[in-house]
């Protein structure tokens, strides 16, 4: 069962119900019961990340507080490796295993409109824009980034130029080795 001691802590798995950058918080949904758990910023920061796409797996650490359950640390956030990047007028779709093949590039990016779909950002040393579409923030799980937040970029070629094809967190992807 769900924690009934306020000073332990218990790893819960779940989905992301919602993220909201701007509000500095969310929710997750518990796989194993209907029970909503609090994701506050800070503790994705912590994770280092700065957003979470709805709907991407996550492992975390949560406590029972005064207003219910809270996530304390973020464990693990997945994205779902069956949901390929179209390339839109590329030819195919690129995969899990395709997307390892690719370095990663640090980048920082130049703006991001989520109304309109997309955004750029600047890989370091090289002078052209590298394109990211909102779809490849979501598969990549992500929901937001900021103008001039780090990233590392997985960038394929395309008839209009660069375009990323993942985006990971500057801290997440130094943490993990990517």
């Amino acid at each position: 069962m769900i924690l009934d001691d306020a000073d332990v802590t218990q790893v819960l798995h779940g989905r992301v119900k919602w993220f909201d950058p701007i509000k500095g918080f969310g929710f997750i949904v518990a796989d194993d019961a209907e029970i909503d758990v609090l994701l506050h910023a800070n503790v994705l920061r912590n994770y280092g990340q700065g957003s979470v796409a709805d709907g991407a797996l996550v492992s975390v650490r949560v406590q029972r507080t005064a207003r219910g359950l809270q996530a304390v640390e973020v464990l693990n956030i997945e994205t779902p490796e069956t949901l390929p990047f179209p390339l839109a007028e590329e030819e195919g779709a690129i995969t899990g295993a395709d997307l390892e093949g690719l370095p990663l590039e640090a980048a920082r990016v130049k703006w991001l409109d989520k109304s309109k779909g997309f955004g750029f950002a600047n890989v370091f040393g090289a002078p052209d824009d590298v394109f990211i579409h909102a779809e490849v923030l979501r598969v990549s799980g992500l929901s937001h980034l900021m103008a001039g937040e780090a990233v590392a970029l997985r960038i394929l070629g395309g008839r209009r130029g660069r375009m990323a094809v993942q985006v990971l967190a500057w801290d997440a992807a130094i943490r993990f080795g990517a």
